[in-house]
Order: structure tokens, then sequence, then C-alpha cells
């Protein structure tokens, strides 16, 4: 039966969002231009039509963001009193009322009041969204629950708001605002950032040069690994089998072999050198016999978990076919056998299944790693 004009056009119209778009814009200190660099974007989006009003943006007194402020619409804030002290917050439900495409929400690590609709800010952003209303946001590194105890053996300070990590991980697209911490202790002098009075205790403390080179690495770390997941994401969703090589991960495959430890510390190595993710593998076979020691082989499996590693314990019939699909699922670029010096029978089943798992595996680069005998 063929298509009424209708069903075409149904066929081709895009499919309506259940849920906001949420943007974040990322930064590893305070002073980098991340409320800067969102007012700007929602200038840009409202100059094309779109419907765009400030939820809320915390100006801190600074005039190139009062500027920009000033030219959107900002939804009235909700006075709070809290013993017997009048505080503002973002009104959520005023916000759901106006309906805007996109709202502007800054600091989103924020604790609201005690009163509030929510007691965190992330908590009122996960409802806009889900009134299928666009946020943008801006979060410091320091702010992440997971890197907040990092940053404090960094910088010496506790980080008493945070959000969890799910949250920035849950954004559609993170920006870094970047600057080199030269030119943010520049723009501190120029008073840019804080208060005159507040620059010199400020440069020797927090944002002393050695801190915010470790907190930069910090942000530039999480924007990689968010943009790896979502590389990742997409060759899943579009079943792209080969390996693009974009970062790279190593897996290394290991038994119950006193030697197997040499070969995990060779992996590691590697993988530090380049900046590698690192996985640990045994197969065990099924309806093989166990001719393995179990405690030689935990023993390895921890000491690759002391290194940093990912082990993976993995069951099949072949243990290069098993290898060859893990390979493949999670995109590895390089593998690393471990090759004892024997010379019965053994030899001819390890040259075997090496020569069957390139055969199977998509095209990665092989390492063969000799070891010390296992007799010795």
């Amino acid at each position: 039966m063929p298509k009424k004009p209708e069903d075409w056009l149904e066929a081709v119209s895009p499919a309506p969002k259940s849920r906001g778009i949420f943007k974040l814009f990322l930064g590893y200190a305070p002073g980098v231009g991340k409320t800067y660099s969102m007012l700007s974007e929602a200038l840009r989006r409202k100059s094309r039509g779109e419907d765009v009003v400030i939820g809320i943006v915390e100006t801190h007194g600074r005039k190139g963001v009062q500027e920009l402020a000033s030219q959107l619409e900002a939804v009235k804030r909700k006075q709070l009193d809290y013993k017997g002290t009048m505080f503002e917050e973002m009104d959520v439900d005023a916000i759901l009322e106006r309906r805007p495409e996109v709202v502007l929400v800054d600091e989103l690590a924020h604790t609201n009041i005690p009163g509030s609709k929510h007691r965190k800010r992330y908590e009122d952003v996960q409802e806009l969204l889900a009134a299928k209303i666009d946020v943008i946001s801006t979060l410091n590194i320091q702010h992440i629950e997971s890197l907040a105890p990092t940053v404090r053996a960094i910088t010496g300070i506790t980080v008493r708001e945070t959000v969890p990590d799910w949250v920035p991980l849950s954004a559609s697209e993170t920006l870094m605002v970047d600057l080199t911490p030269e030119a943010l202790q520049n723009r501190m002098k120029r008073g840019d950032v804080y208060s005159h009075e507040k620059v010199e205790q400020s440069l020797k403390n927090f944002f002393r040069r050695g801190n915010l080179i470790a907190l930069r690495e910090l942000a530039l770390r999480q924007v990689a690994e968010q943009v790896d997941r979502s590389l990742e994401s997409y060759m899943d969703a579009k079943d792209i089998r080969q390996n693009w090589g974009v970062r790279e991960r190593i897996a290394v495959c290991v038994s119950g072999s006193p030697a197997g430890q040499y070969l995990i510390a060779r992996a590691a190595r590697m993988a530090r050198r380049m900046d590698a993710e690192l996985y640990v593998l045994h197969v065990q076979r099924e309806f093989a016999p166990r001719e393995e020691n179990p405690k030689i082989l935990e023993a390895n499996l921890r000491f690759a978990e002391n290194l940093g590693a990912q082990v993976v314990r993995l069951k099949g019939q072949s243990v290069a076919d098993t290898i060859a699909e893990f390979v493949r699922g999670k995109h590895v670029t390089q593998v690393i056998f471990g090759r004892a010096p024997i010379r019965d029978w053994r030899k001819y089943l390890y040259l075997s299944a090496v020569h069957r798992f390139l055969r199977d595996s998509p095209p990665v680069d092989v390492h063969i790693v000799t070891q010390e005998s296992e007799e010795a």
C-alpha cells in the first residue's frame, strides 16, 4: 500500500524530545570565564530567535558579566527568610511557569537555602530538564565529588559544595573554558576576579601557580574522559566495529603463572608512558581442566589492581576468541601476550592461540613479551 503524504511527513519529522538538553561550561578555577562564556552563548542564541532567560547568574561584581547579563531577561528570584536574614534563590516554579526554551543556571554545585524546593541547585536543574527546558550551566572542577579529595591534597582547601559525578557526566555537551595559569594570575592582579584587597592573599593560597597547573590538568582530563565516553557511545550506537584508535587502550592477558606479575608490570609501564587505559584479562576456559595455580592467579590480579589496571575476568571456550571479542567491544588498540621459553607441546598450543587471535581480532598492535621460564 503506497504511503500517504502525511505518512512521509511523519517519517522525516524529528522525534519530540523527551528531556531538555544539558550543556555545561567547565572551568578549573574561579575567574577563567565560565559565566561570561555562558552569557555570550545565550546572547548568540537570542539573536537567532531562541527564547532564552536567566534563571540565576552570579556576577560577583564583574563589569563584563554584568553588561552581558543586562541584555537578557531574568526570571525574578525567590526571597527566603532564614534565621532572620533574607536570601535570594532561583525560583524553579517561576521558570516552569514562564516555560522558556533555554534557561541559564550559574554555579551548579550551589547548596540552596533551607526552605527551597530542592536542597541542591543541580536538583533544580534536573526538574527543568525533565520539563523539556534546555539548561546551560557552569561548574568548577573542584566541585566534582570524586575529585574534591584530590583538590584538597593539592590546595589544602576543603571543598564543601560538591555534585555527584553523574551530574557533569549527564551533560549532552561539556565545554572547558580554558585560560593559562599565567593569564588567570594577571586577571587576578588587575582586579577582574576579586576585589583588590583579596588579590594578594588569593595569589599566595588557592591561586598559586602550581595549584592552577594541577587543577587545569584535572579539568582537561575530565573533559577528555567525557569526550572519550561520547565517542565510545557513538561507535556502539552506530555499530562501528573497527577501532579508530583515538585513545590508546592496552589489554594484557595473564594466567596463574608466577611470571604474570612481570608481564603486568611491563604493561603498566607502557600504559603510563602513553597515558593509556590498561585492562588485565584472565580467561577461564569452559570445560577445560584447571591447570593454573588459583592462589598465584589471585595474587597476579591483586597486583594488577594495585597498579591501577581494570581487571576483567572472562569465560569462553577459546582464549583467543574470547580476547578478540573483548578487544572488539572495548576498542582496545594494543594487546600484550606473554611468551615463556617453553619447548614441549605447549609451545604449539601457544602459537596456535596467538595465530587464531591475529586472524579473528580487529586490527590492533600485538606485543609478545618474553617472560622468565616457569621452571626457573
